[in-house]
């Protein structure tokens, strides 16, 4: 839920700053000096974005921070993306964004 809730808080810190919320500021910010060009290229590459393109607000559109997440904490813990747990994910986000768009990917449909 953290790293919801800070995603938001990094959106808000780059509109201050007049800066852009993509993906390779939001990585220079959390990472620092430890976020060169091949680890932003391996967290784009695995969630399938660019680095430069503009982020909408985490409540509206949450998809495509879900990716970002799931390809931050792959690359930084050397898991696999695919082992990592969007059940979890979705649960964090319904916490820290309650009254937002819901994130149920993973729902099953009915077969009538």
């Amino acid at each position: 839920m953290q790293l919801w809730l800070r995603l938001e808080r990094t959106r808000r810190l780059l509109g201050m700053q007049c800066k852009r919320y993509c993906i390779r500021n939001i990585l220079k910010l959390w990472f620092g000096p430890q976020a060169n060009d091949d680890f932003i290229w391996h967290v784009c590459h695995l969630c399938e974005q660019e680095g430069w393109n503009e982020l909408p607000k985490p409540s509206l559109y949450p998809r495509k921070h879900r990716e970002l997440l799931r390809a931050i904490v792959a690359v930084r813990t050397v898991i696999s993306y695919y082992k990592i747990d969007l059940k979890a994910l979705d649960s964090a986000y319904s916490q820290a964004f309650p009254h937002s768009t819901p994130l149920n990917v993973n729902k099953k449909r009915k077969v009538n």
